[in-house]
């Protein structure tokens, strides 16, 4: 199978979500939960939103939600979910950096679990930042992932790497071809405080990835 380089081949993601009802929990990830109790809400990006568990619980909590998936089936369950939750959410078929969407333009980044790829020009992380606006925050959430021996075998809502596309039939997901919070921590100079950056257990009640039992949490402000 054929990737392009920078999003994961959406007929794949299509595949998967079209092959189950439902793939992930349904509930928001905790670790999203637990790092935006304390803000105010207002504009967010909800990056790889998934099935839109993510989306629909921060909507009803008065943030005016945008959120993006390669997904039209993801997209399509999502929408459903708001409807039925009442909420407004604007959805968006398309990759990160592929969106267009503007700098700056967002009180709150939100990638959970997401599958970007990395690049030797650091694109995806770049383009994490480059849209949280003065005085936002940046929260980039992963599994614990150890790049020299893959995997470790320990979303919520999320997109689980262990089954991207382009490694079905390869023994799992590659963690060096991926963007991980360390990474996005990486390119964080000037301008920016890390106010989180660690590994937490991590506990989940079903739903695809829930074998996983730590994550790498990193949230950030923009200054």
């Amino acid at each position: 199978m054929s990737l392009p380089d920078r999003t994961p081949d959406a007929a794949a993601w299509d595949e998967r979500y079209g092959a189950t009802e439902q793939v992930w929990s349904g509930d928001p990830n905790g670790a999203l939960v637990a790092e935006t109790a304390g803000l105010e809400p207002g504009r967010v990006l909800d990056v790889g939103c998934g099935e839109g568990a993510d989306a629909v619980w921060m909507a009803r909590r008065g943030w005016h939600v945008t959120a993006l998936d390669v997904s039209r089936v993801a997209l399509d369950r999502a929408e459903q979910h708001a409807r039925e939750a009442g909420v407004q959410v604007t959805w968006l078929h398309s990759g990160l950096v592929e969106s267009g969407l503007p700098p700056g333009g967002f009180d709150l980044v939100s990638a959970q679990y997401a599958v970007l790829r990395r690049t030797p020009d650091a694109v995806a992380e770049r383009t994490l930042s480059e849209l949280v606006a003065p005085g936002g925050t940046l929260l980039v959430v992963h599994h614990a992932l150890d790049r020299h021996h893959g995997a470790e075998h320990e979303h919520g809502d999320e997109h689980d790497p262990d089954h991207d596309p382009d490694h079905a039939g390869t023994g799992g997901f590659d963690p060096s071809l991926y963007v991980l919070p360390d990474d996005v921590a990486a390119t964080l100079r000037a301008g920016w405080q890390v106010d989180v950056h660690e590994r937490r257990p991590r506990s989940v009640s079903g739903g695809g990835g829930a074998h996983h039992v730590e994550d790498v949490v990193l949230r950030a402000r923009r200054l």
